[in-house]
């Protein structure tokens, strides 16, 4: 129950503010193991209340034993390697074809605090010490480009995934802020480099110097498009 509810907990397919303390611990996916498990028809126990979704999870199962089971062993190893593979495609008429969008897999482009509170604390922190939310990587500063929308706002990344940390405490310096985009590219394949391995990789592409590195913003005005390098 403790290896699933970590996996569950860095799936990226629910939103942020869903997440809390309690958000898929192994006492809460315990109980919806049993829910799922006694929708089975030879459960001889008495089921519990559970809800309709755990009968069609629990028939899918049984109609389709290889496929769900393939399917789980997919979620493991794309969690593993940062990134979720398709399922094989279905054979369709090429003329009106379509797909289940319900049975495609995400790739994982971002990976999620264990505790919400810790990205409050490290961007409280770095403030603290007179440090500047801006990109460890690119040095992008959203309070910089976007103004009062952007002030406060950074994204905050585990340096140590957390499926290779596994269960502990989590510190403050084990925590990197890094903009929307370098957060992406980090998670986009294995093997994940680490903020500071990001932002050499991108500075010998820009040539740019250790000090700093140029953003360049394209936003769109009145009289076109107009460029910014803050």
């Amino acid at each position: 129950m403790i290896e699933l509810s970590a996996l569950l907990q860095i799936m990226p397919i629910h939103p942020e503010e869903l997440r809390n303390e309690l958000f898929r611990n192994p006492n809460g996916v315990a109980r919806k193991t049993v829910d799922i498990t006694c929708r089975h028809p030879d459960y001889p126990g008495k089921p519990t209340n559970g809800n309709a979704l755990d009968v069609e999870v629990m028939n899918d199962f049984l109609a389709r034993p290889a496929e769900m089971a393939e399917v789980a062993q997919r979620i493991r190893r794309g969690l593993a390697t940062g990134e979720f593979q398709d399922l094989p495609p279905e054979a369709e008429d090429e003329d009106d074809y379509s797909a289940p969008e319900g049975r495609l897999l995400m790739r994982w482009h971002q990976a999620r605090e264990r505790n919400k509170s810790l990205r409050k604390k490290k961007i409280a922190s770095v403030r603290q010490h007179g440090g500047q939310l801006a990109c460890e990587a690119c040095g992008f500063d959203f309070e910089e480009v976007y103004g009062d929308r952007g002030a406060g706002y950074i994204e905050c990344h585990h340096v140590v995934p957390l499926h290779e940390a596994g269960e502990g405490r989590t510190r403050l310096s084990d925590l990197a802020l890094i903009c929307a985009n370098c957060h992406r590219m980090i998670h986009r394949k294995a093997p994940w480099p680490t903020p500071a391995e990001l932002r050499a990789s991108i500075e010998q592409r820009q040539g740019a110097p250790r000090g700093g590195l140029a953003v360049v913003v394209r936003q769109r005005g009145r009289t076109g498009d107009q460029i910014m390098m803050p």
